[in-house]
């Protein structure tokens, strides 16, 4: 199925333009615009979410950008202009910052919802048309953290290294920092299987949410203590004889490090630290460890963290030390987010990484690419820098003075969001292509029109590992370009740039020979091969080999197939609490919004469902303010504030408030929180800063 070939398909099998769970659905052309129906697919078995079910309302949006927008004098206006003037005045302005301040002046920032078509090709762009190091992206902020224990301990990162229907075969079940039943409501149905089978849900959550209401034990410890929490589990598996002796001989190395180290972590400590009770910890364990099959997931709770790699590390080696990892129905796995979250990082747009997932810093990895490339290995820009010390570079005298940003709306989601507002705006030259106005492009002195989901092919890969495909039902409005054809443009109006494709399909080719070899291996991945089933798991180096669903039953992907322990200690938050700011404050989504919001905040049913942003605290808390439900509050840290209605909920922690990420404006919660980052992963510290609370 092709666009702009003038024949238009009636119904197309695609996936939702939102979370990794990349829900099947039916995208059926009537002539009042286009419907939606859920497909019987095995990440969400024929149900959809309600961001699902309207996600065809954006298509033909009224604010639905399709002529590109240019700004002559900076505080002008945005006026419209034609394709060819916008190209030009981009890659003119491309050109004269890197011939005054070298290739390294202009910067590329992507995002997790991008095609793995895309993702590569942005990376190709940054690295060989435009010859700078300062590529990242907005997944930065979802899954690095795991990401970098998973590569440490595993020697690979896939979210789930196994199916996600053997969520449904585990018995003990532990989430920790995950609320799936308000991030990606169709993944509860496979722990609606664990249940019916006789299967236990354990929650770690500050928060009682929704997936915790539903959970037969919920831990609520203070905002922070995850890893602290780990450790204790360890130290009671450990206690209790607990420990698979022949796996950790067999498969492991370091274990006698993460021994002495756990040895300190005693339940009654870690209760005084994370307030979570020590008959808890000690239920915890027992369930992990008693059971024939236990999973363990990770996700955004636990490691928004400046500690985040070290945290989940934690919870690894408490897989580990029980045997999971690669037998059916048990290990490690996190969360993805983001809808490409897994693909967008493997192929390019991570500030250290060529296709394939391969480090950019290694000499054959190097090589392969630009072969692939038809450029000089000496040629190609060495690592980046993460995606918030970017951002706080730009503008300044050593920094970036051009960023083009790809489907991501930093203003909203940077960490102390309103730092990197001022970023933009000290830029030269900022460009984003998007397809609606969202609070970055508001800065732009050039916006680019870009199609949607549902008007573009190419392949996405979601949170298990599973390469799909989208397919286009119509064609774009006139005026607007895919993404492709707009690096392509760019690149054909820079100095010795390589011609880029425009067709998906001759890019998934190239990324197939790109990624050959490397640890996410697309080589036997076709689309005739995807099409042909319920998509392809990665690696699959044979087009007529067999993919691989499950990881780690035989080795794992070190050099010698073991897996590696890593001692891990608690540390406190970057930011503590004091009198001037006694609270902690969190961040976090609920069920009718997404990321940033641009997308979701246009959506009548949504909008109803969640109008606006809100401040979650304690009743007791409320008390001691003078606060009642619906009152505004202003919640204040170092770096801003936010203003927005107090919820009272019996159910949150009394030291802590909560705050979702969605909203821009006054309720913006980004521009209350902690920019501190992790030293490994550069993940900021999302999840905890130090605030007051005040009437507003």
């Amino acid at each position: 199925m092709a666009t702009r070939s003038g024949v238009r398909p009636r119904e197309a099998a695609t996936h939702c333009p939102y979370c990794a769970l990349q829900c099947g659905m039916v995208l059926h052309a009537t002539t009042d615009g286009v419907e939606v129906a859920a497909r019987d697919f095995p990440t969400n078995r024929g149900g959809l979410c309600q961001k699902g079910w309207t996600a065809a309302e954006l298509l033909d949006h009224p604010d639905r950008l399709t002529t590109p927008l240019l700004r002559d004098r900076p505080g002008g206006e945005l006026r419209p202009a034609g394709w060819d003037e916008a190209l030009d005045r981009v890659a003119t302005a491309l050109r004269t910052l890197a011939d005054r301040h070298g290739p390294d002046a202009v910067a590329v920032f992507g995002g997790g919802g991008l095609t793995n078509e895309k993702a590569y090709a942005l990376g190709r762009f940054a690295r060989v048309s435009l010859r700078t190091r300062h590529i990242d992206y907005n997944g930065r902020w979802c899954m690095s953290s795991a990401a970098a224990a998973g590569n440490r301990a595993f020697g690979v990162d896939r979210g789930l290294p196994f199916p996600l229907a053997d969520l449904g075969r585990a018995d003990t079940l532990l989430l920790v920092g995950a609320n799936p039943a308000e991030t990606m409501p169709p993944l509860m149905r496979h722990l609606t299987d664990q249940r019916e089978r006789g299967g236990r849900l354990i929650v770690v959550d500050p928060r009682a949410t929704a997936t915790a209401r539903q959970a037969d034990l919920h831990l609520q410890p203070l905002p922070g203590t995850d890893l602290a929490v780990a450790n204790a589990l360890l130290h009671i598996a450990l206690r209790e004889g607990y420990l698979d002796r022949a796996y950790v001989a067999a498969r492991t190395t370091g274990f006698d490090e993460v021994r002495r180290t756990v040895a300190g972590y005693w339940p009654a400590e870690v209760e005084r630290l994370s307030g979570v009770p020590v008959a808890d910890l000690e239920a915890t364990a027992r369930a992990l460890a008693t059971v024939d099959r236990a999973i363990i997931l990770t996700a955004r709770g636990a490691e928004q963290h400046a500690k985040g790699v070290d945290t989940v590390s934690a919870f690894i080696n408490l897989a580990l030390a029980l045997g999971l990892p690669g037998r059916p129905g048990a290990g490690y796995g996190c969360l993805t987010g983001q809808g490409n979250g897994q693909g967008g990082r493997e192929h390019g747009q991570k500030a250290d990484q060529l296709p394939g997932y391969r480090r950019i810093d290694d000499p054959a990895a190097r090589e392969h690419v630009a072969r692939v490339w038809g450029v000089d290995p000496a040629a190609l820009p060495g690592a980046g820098v993460p995606a918030y010390r970017l951002l706080d570079s730009l503008g300044t005298p050593s920094g970036p003075k051009a960023l083009l940003v790809f489907g991501s709306n930093p203003v909203v989601s940077a960490p102390r969001a309103a730092r990197i507002e001022s970023r933009l705006r000290d830029l030269d030259l900022l460009v984003v292509a998007d397809f609606l106005r969202s609070e970055t492009a508001e800065l732009a002195d050039v916006v680019l029109p870009v199609t949607q989901w549902a008007e573009e092919d190419g392949t996405m890969t979601n949170l298990e590992g599973r390469v799909l495909r989208r397919r286009a039902l119509r064609e774009p409005p006139a005026g607007v370009r895919t993404d492709l054809e707009i690096l392509a443009g760019l690149a054909a109006r820079l100095p010795d740039a390589a011609p880029l494709p425009t067709d998906p399909r001759e890019v998934f080719e190239e990324l197939r020979r790109a990624s050959a070899g490397g640890p996410a291996d697309y080589a036997g991945i076709t689309w005739e091969r995807i099409d042909a089933d319920t998509g392809v798991f990665w690696p699959c180096p044979d087009e007529h080999g067999p993919d691989r669903p499950r990881l780690f039953a035989d080795r794992f992907h070190t050099p010698d197939g073991r897996a590696r322990f890593h001692p891990v200690t608690h540390r406190p938050a970057a930011e503590p609490v004091c009198a001037d700011y006694p609270l902690h404050f969190t961040t976090g989504r609920v069920l009718a919004q997404y990321q940033s919001g641009t997308q979701t905040r246009r959506v009548a049913a949504l909008r109803r469902a969640a109008p606006g942003g809100f401040v979650e605290l304690h009743p007791d808390l409320a008390a001691r303010l003078g606060v009642a439900e619906g009152t505004p509050v202003r919640v204040v840290s170092r770096r801003g504030e936010l203003c927005a209605p107090a919820r009272l909920s019996p159910t949150i922690r009394p030291d802590t408030v909560f705050a979702p990420f969605h909203w821009p404006g006054a309720a913006r919660a980004n521009s209350v929180t902690n920019d501190a980052v992790d030293p490994v992963s550069g993940m900021p510290e999302f999840k905890i800063c130090a605030v007051r609370v005040e009437r507003a």
